[in-house]
């Protein structure tokens, strides 16, 4: 196997981020975030929904429809996932 190379991920490329299929409980955003920062998911879930209380309701629903646009697919970024 090749040591620069760790879950079929050339370790030199820089990070992407992106959204998850597999796992995503809507569009897969959190889950992306969580993957690109090494986190549990189910705090990224926590501290966003946390935060769009805080603020207007409506503001964390849109931030998160823009970021579902946006974000391309994990298996787009990396072929074969």
């Amino acid at each position: 196997m090749y040591p620069e190379r760790q879950g079929g991920v050339n370790m030199n490329e820089p990070k992407k981020l992106y959204r998850i299929e597999q796992g995503a409980k809507l569009f897969g955003v959190c889950g992306g975030i969580a993957e690109y920062f090494n986190i549990d998911a189910n705090l990224v879930r926590l501290i966003w929904v946390v935060l769009s209380l805080l603020t207007v309701v409506v503001t964390g629903v849109v931030l998160y429809l823009i970021a579902a646009l946006l974000l391309p697919k994990k298996s787009d970024v990396y072929p074969g996932y």
